[in-house]
């Protein structure tokens, strides 16, 4: 077996068994994310011939701050598939996550494609997109303790767990998303805030860095994808019972519940 192919399978058990694995950059030239990137693929692969359907991607290390803390300097993307999109309503089981923390982002739902030559930049993407919703992000981390690097994340799908969407679709010119203000609450309690700007300077920014990415990577955007745009501020951490309400202005709430039930925590 190649590196890759060891580093693979330990993801793959790790998400099977949901016991955390330990960190995959042992496995891979250091800071080499095109090996990151092919083990993401294989692990996405295997996932999809299980009948898995990819339905959009998301946006990570979208934060200055948090591209610091990892030493990098830009951010990374990992697949969604339908079985992590949950209802608003329905408490999700916290035993489907190992290490979960939250955070809220603004999706894009995109209504052309961007695989297209030319130059993708944040004007060019704003006309593909359809509408944009309120979301919540749950990432969740393979890797024990989230001791992770930027090939560690990457190789591990960007950290995905599951996310939830609003319910307000908003046409992407009726907000002005890099003034969008975001205040996610626990119960009663503020536990994080945000705006759009601290996304990449600008939420469409992301979107265009992704769509070249994905692009260049032989793997475009689509039409009815789902983009999740990165956290507008501080990810929190997910314990079992909790609930979080999210409101960013011009776009609404978003909610998510945990039930009770056993999970690691990092």
């Amino acid at each position: 077996m190649s590196d890759i192919d060891i580093a693979v399978a330990r993801l793959t058990a790790a998400q099977r068994d949901r016991i955390p694995c330990p960190p995959v950059r042992d496995l891979l030239p250091a800071d080499d994310t095109g090996a990151a990137y092919a083990v993401q693929s294989s692990v996405a692969g295997a996932r999809i011939a299980a009948g898995a359907r990819v339905v959009g991607r998301k946006i990570g290390l979208t934060n200055p701050k948090v591209q610091a803390q990892l030493g990098v300097d830009q951010p990374d993307f990992g697949v969604l598939f339908d079985d992590m999109r949950c209802p608003q309503d329905e408490p999700i089981s916290i035993g489907r996550l190992m290490q979960p923390r939250i955070e809220a982002e603004i999706a894009f739902v995109l209504g052309q494609d961007l695989g297209a030559a030319g130059t993708l930049t944040a004007d060019r993407v704003r006309g593909a997109v359809a509408h944009v919703v309120a979301a919540l992000e749950i990432v969740d981390s393979r890797i024990a303790g989230w001791d992770i690097t930027i090939v560690d994340t990457i190789a591990d799908n960007g950290s995905a767990g599951l996310f939830v969407l609003g319910d307000a679709a908003v046409a992407v010119d009726g907000v002005e998303l890099a003034e969008v203000a975001m205040t996610m609450r626990r119960g009663g309690e503020i536990v994080s805030t945000g705006t759009g700007a601290d996304c990449l300077g600008h939420p469409l920014e992301a979107l265009a860095w992704l769509a070249r990415a994905a692009r260049d990577r032989g793997a475009p955007l689509r039409a009815g994808d789902v983009v999740l745009s990165g956290a507008l501020g501080p990810v929190v951490p997910v314990q079992p019972g909790d609930t979080f309400t999210a409101e960013l202005t011009g776009l609404g709430p978003v909610r998510a519940s945990f039930s009770a039930g056993a999970a690691l925590q990092a």
